[in-house]
C-alpha cells in the first residue's frame, strides 16, 4: 500500500483516485489545473475528420451547439482515455493512436488522414499545447484547422490537507499527467514552504516530457513505458 497524491484535473482525477483505491492505496487529490470549456468558434468547415489529444476536447464537443455535425465525422484520438471520452460524447467512428502527439501524427498519416475531398482535419486543441501536432502533420502534407476548445488554468494553491500531508511526510508518491501540472506542483509546493527535494517522494510520470521539470529539480522520477494511465499505474503496482 502506498500513500499517493493525484494531481490531474477533475473529473479525471477522481476516476484515477478510485482506480488506485481499488488497488488498496490511500489517495489524496490535488487538481492543479482547472479545465474551462466554452462554445468555440469552429469556423465554416467542412472537415475530413476530428483530432483530439485530450479527453477535455471530447467533453467540449459534448457541450457544443454543433455537436451533431462533429460526431458524424471520424475521430482520431491520441490515446485510449481520449478515445473513450469521444465515444461517450457520441462519436461512433473512433480510432486511437495509443500514444502521444507524435504517435498520433504518424498514425493519422498512415491511416488515411489526407483523405476527405481536400478538406482539412479539425484539431480541437487546448490553449496550451506541449507538442506541435499541426506542424507534424503539415510535414506529411496534411492540412489541419486548429480550434482552441478548452483551457487549463493553474490553481493558486495546494489544498490544505495536501500541504499538511506533504509537510508531515505522509505522501509516498505523486502521479503527474502533464508537464504543465508537474511544473505547477513544484511551484505551488515551493510557495507553500514545502521543499520537495528534501522529501522521500517518488514521482510517477506519464512520459519523459512530463518528468523533465521534476528531473531538473533532482527529484526521483519514474516514467510509464507508454503514455497511458494503465502503464502509469503498473509502475506503482510493480513497486
Amino acid at each position: 500500500m502506498m500513500r499517493l497524491l493525484v494531481t490531474r484535473p477533475e473529473p479525471d482525477g477522481e476516476r484515477s483516485a478510485a482506480a488506485l483505491r481499488a488497488r488498496g492505496h490511500e489517495v489524496l487529490l490535488a487538481p492543479l489545473l482547472r479545465v474551462e470549456i466554452d462554445a468555440a468558434d469552429l469556423g465554416p468547415g467542412p472537415w475530413s475528420a476530428v483530432l483530439i489529444t485530450s479527453a477535455n476536447a471530447a467533453r467540449a464537443v459534448a457541450a457544443h451547439p454543433r455537436k451533431g455535425e462533429l460526431i458524424a465525422l471520424r475521430l482520431y484520438a491520441v490515446g485510449r482515455r481520449s478515445a473513450e471520452a469521444a465515444r461517450e460524447a457520441g462519436f461512433a467512428d473512433v480510432v486511437s493512436a495509443d500514444g502521444d502527439a507524435a504517435d498520433l501524427a504518424r498514425f493519422v498519416a498512415a491511416h488515411g488522414g489526407a483523405s476527405g475531398a481536400g478538406h482539412p482535419l479539425l484539431y480541437l486543441a487546448g490553449e496550451d499545447r506541449a507538442a506541435d501536432l499541426p506542424g507534424k502533420l503539415a510535414a506529411q502534407g496534411i492540412a489541419v484547422a486548429t480550434v482552441v476548445a478548452y483551457r487549463a488554468v493553474v490553481v493558486t494553491s495546494l489544498p490544505s490537507d495536501v500541504r499538511a500531508a506533504l509537510a508531515d511526510g505522509a505522501v509516498d508518491g505523486v502521479l503527474h499527467y502533464s508537464r504543465r501540472s508537474a511544473d505547477a506542483f513544484a511551484a505551488l509546493a515551493l510557495a507553500a514552504g514545502v521543499d520537495i527535494k528534501s522529501l522521500r517522494l517518488l514521482h510517477f510520470c506519464l512520459s519523459a516530457q512530463v518528468a523533465a521539470p521534476l528531473r531538473q529539480l533532482g527529484v526521483a522520477t519514474v516514467v510509464a513505458a507508454v503514455p497511458d494511465e494503465a502503464a502509469l499505474i503498473s509502475l506503482i503496482d510493480s513497486g
